[in-house]
């Protein structure tokens, strides 16, 4: 029991820690803010929220794995590489795709609410 504790602990240290010191989960945490609130105004509904809340863990998620590859990369390459550069590039870019997704699928669930 105290190692799946210690499991635990260590995982939401990793996400308090990549909160803390990454802008992009940042402007991705206000994002979800904001959906939260126009959700709550819009009275969205179920399907809606189960659809945002798995779009909210898909990029915030990406977020924290891209922290966790950057880290990597410059732990183990100490000099500028090209490998290191694809490696970091491919990861934001994993990113990137996930909140592109994210948007055009809020597009169909708020376009019509606003518009």
């Amino acid at each position: 029991m105290k190692k799946l504790l210690l499991s635990f602990k260590y995982a939401i240290t990793g996400i308090i820690t990549t909160i803390i010191e990454q802008r992009n989960i940042k402007i991705h945490l206000l994002a979800v803010l904001v959906v939260i609130i126009m959700g709550i105004i819009y009275k969205i509904s179920d399907v809606e929220w189960i659809v945002c809340i798995l779009l909210f863990g898909i990029v915030i998620s990406s977020e924290i794995i891209n922290t966790a590859i950057e880290n990597t990369v410059d732990l183990v390459s100490k000099e500028k590489s090209i490998l290191a550069k694809k490696a970091k590039d491919a990861a934001a870019g994993a990113v990137l795709v996930n909140a592109i997704v994210s948007v055009i699928i809020a597009g169909f669930i708020w376009i019509p609410k606003i518009f």
